[in-house]
């Protein structure tokens, strides 16, 4: 699974204009299965997002977690993070998980983040949503479970 957490001020995402999820501070975390994922590894995913040191102390290192600091995350699914771009110009998605895998494993990443005490909500999987945000430095990671 791959995901792409940014440290946010707030965030939130709508579809044809109602509000579905918004979270802040805490984490926006866009999130796409690969295929041959597993539960075990949006479980991974979601400890290693819960636990990242990226929030700063009281010294301005950043040394706390989301979970230190009694955040909120937002989760989208975004299978275009399986985007392959080595030929032409167009990107090619054949790597992610198929719709109903990646649903699966969006919520079970999301249940998962939960279960690691955070205040979670979620986008709808599958539809054209807006996202906005205040990225927080900004701070921008990208965890991948096949690294």
């Amino acid at each position: 699974m791959r995901a792409l957490l940014q440290r946010v001020r707030e965030a939130q995402v709508t579809v044809d204009g109602d509000v579905l999820g918004q979270c802040g501070p805490g984490l926006m975390i866009l999130v796409c299965a690969m295929q041959g994922d597993t539960e075990a590894e949006a479980g991974k995913l979601a400890a290693k997002a819960a636990r990242l040191r990226i929030f700063p102390d009281a010294a301005g290192k950043m040394n706390r977690s989301v979970t230190d600091i009694g955040g909120t995350a937002l989760v989208v699914s975004q299978f275009t993070l399986a985007a392959d771009t080595r030929r032409g110009n167009r990107p090619g998605f054949s790597a992610a998980a198929a719709p109903e895998t990646g649903a699966a494993l969006y919520e079970a990443f999301a249940a998962a983040l939960r279960g690691e005490g955070i205040a979670t909500e979620t986008g709808r999987f599958g539809a054209n949503m807006q996202v906005s945000l205040v990225n927080d430095g900004p701070v921008t990671i990208w965890l991948d479970t096949e690294a």
